[in-house]
């Protein structure tokens, strides 16, 4: 009990970023800020509990990074959805999800989107979040004739965020444990001593915040080609980074029940995430500090769910929290996410350039959902051309098929 209750308790430390993280990027889709933190809580406490007891699991829940991004970035800036209308493509999807995790359609799925595209899809959201990180880092600016430029480093917003990234840098490769956790605490007394402030008000210990993001699904948008198309893109990120983290760590001698479930417990908590007013969460990568701690059993993944409950006394303080102590941490989350690119064959043009389209046009679409259309339409699509179309699952075309939609009613502005 002492090893769950500990391993616990280090997962913890190094998944409690999210909480300033994930309500940062959530506020900038225009959600209020306390509702946000408190969504992201919540979301977390329920979800690890949702996992220790259905599926007893030292796994953990929580707001995805990514998904995040796709929420604010790609539904909201991009397809022009109010947050609240976000919410519903969270809850749709999520529900759309647990009932892929309820039937055999996981399995086929698993089976009909080639690893190469799995791959490619976490390689392009890590360079997405990326150059989040370097836009809220202050680090690039815009610029009329190469889009984009570097900034003028010695300005306090840039400077900050570079003092901080060099010491998330550092606890990182040093194994710190709570590395990101240390990194924000100083991003903040950092960005305090350059001036750096914060967009938000403070926000005080109070739940009466809470009830304007608490259930607010929109559906007034549900019949738009954008809104199911919105859907069906989360549903597959959803769905395949489920399996592959899950898979991963679910190794006992009970491995096929025991990974069900928990695919099952990670798909309640994400269709959940709509209710509470957040993106979806996700089997998370950080569950590995706790097993190597000596996770076993749902009591770590207990532990973990608690302690995120006890963090809204924190609320305060998260609100305090500049962009120059956010940006390092999604550049180094979007690096580790872009390792997924050393899983990518290139032997052959068949899977690589679908790979790569994904990769490249995630990031400069600025939508994860136009990235992964591109690719998953190039992929059959090839085969068709190489003669090669009986290599391509069936499901696999209907995917393209859809993606293929997708891309020409966004190309005749529908």
């Amino acid at each position: 009990m002492k090893q769950e209750v500990t391993s616990g308790v280090i997962a913890f430390l190094t998944a409690v970023y999210i909480v300033a993280v994930n309500s940062a990027i959530l506020a900038d889709a225009g959600l209020p800020l306390e509702g946000a933190i408190m969504a992201t809580i919540i979301t977390s406490f329920v979800g690890c509990l949702i996992m220790a007891f259905h599926a007893n699991a030292p796994i953990i829940l929580m707001p995805a990074m990514g998904l995040n991004a796709m929420f604010t970035f790609t539904f909201v800036h991009g397809a022009g959805m109010h947050w609240q209308e976000a919410l519903a493509v969270v809850f749709i999807a999520g529900f759309l999800f647990t009932v892929v995790s309820f039937t055999k359609l996981a399995d086929l799925l698993n089976r009909a989107i080639p690893d190469v595209m799995k791959h490619a899809v976490t390689a392009g959201i890590g360079f997405f979040l990326a150059f989040i990180g370097l836009e809220k880092g202050g680090l690039i600016e815009a610029n009329p004739d190469t889009f984009v430029q570097l900034s003028t480093l010695s300005e306090p917003l840039p400077f900050a965020s570079l003092l901080t990234f060099a010491l998330a840098i550092w606890l990182y490769v040093r194994n710190v444990p709570g590395h990101f956790l240390w990194a924000i605490v100083c991003g903040v007394f950092i960005g305090n001593i350059l001036g750096v402030g914060t967009a938000q008000e403070t926000v005080n210990l109070s739940f009466s915040g809470y009830g304007d993001v608490f259930w607010q699904m929109a559906f007034t948008n549900v019949w738009t080609v954008a809104f199911w198309t919105s859907v069906f893109a989360m549903t597959m990120v959803l769905t395949f980074e489920n399996i592959g983290l899950i898979s991963g760590y679910v190794t006992d001698l009970k491995r096929h029940e025991k990974m069900k479930r928990a695919l099952q417990a990670s798909a309640a908590s994400a269709m959940s995430s709509g209710l509470f007013g957040t993106s979806p969460t996700i089997a998370t990568a950080e569950t590995a500090a706790g097993i190597s701690a000596g996770g076993r059993t749902g009591l770590s993944s207990l532990t973990t769910g608690v302690l995120f409950a006890l963090t809204i006394f924190a609320l305060p303080l998260v609100s305090q929290i500049p962009d120059s102590a956010i940006a390092p941490v999604l550049l180094i989350v979007g690096g580790m996410m872009v390792r997924s690119l050393g899983n990518i064959s290139f032997e052959s043009i068949l899977s690589w350039f679908p790979a790569y389209l994904t990769v490249a046009l995630i990031p400069l679409t600025h939508s994860i959902a136009d990235g992964i259309a591109f690719g998953f339409v190039a992929y059959p699509l090839l085969h068709i051309f190489a003669g090669k179309k009986k290599e391509v699952a069936a499901a696999m075309y209907m995917i393209g098929f859809l993606f293929l939609i997708h891309l020409l009613l966004t190309a005749f502005g529908f």
